[in-house]
């Protein structure tokens, strides 16, 4: 069973890879928390990390994002938006994906601060 990776300072893409090869091979499924700037990564569900989020930095469900990181891609290849947490309609993201472009951007920019090259 592979485990749960909180990602608060920067890991490099080789950890990244590392860690894709401990549950699905090619990708790394993860939950960001966009006010934090954190996240989480190795689950086999986004669901289990944003439950561990919540629970351990209590965030918030609104600030909670799930997406799926390609290490061996680059860009915006690397991450893609796809995920059930993403579906709140509460706060008008009625989709699997990330439809605001400035959640978005902030997304990216939280994944281009924890993974390095």
């Amino acid at each position: 069973m592979s485990e749960l990776h909180i990602i608060e300072k920067p890991i490099t893409r080789a950890e990244l890879k590392e860690i894709a090869e401990e549950r699905f091979g090619d990708l790394v499924k993860g939950a960001v928390d966009t006010e934090k700037g954190i996240m989480v990564v190795g689950g086999e569900l986004h669901f289990d990390e944003a439950v561990l989020l919540n629970e351990q930095f209590q965030s918030k469900g609104k600030n909670i994002w799930g997406i799926n990181l390609y290490p061996d891609k680059s860009g915006d290849d690397m991450i893609e938006f796809d995920s059930v947490v993403n579906l709140k309609p509460n706060v008008g993201n009625r989709t699997r994906g990330v439809d605001d472009p400035e959640i978005r951007k902030n997304i990216k920019e939280i994944v281009n601060k924890l993974i390095i090259e």
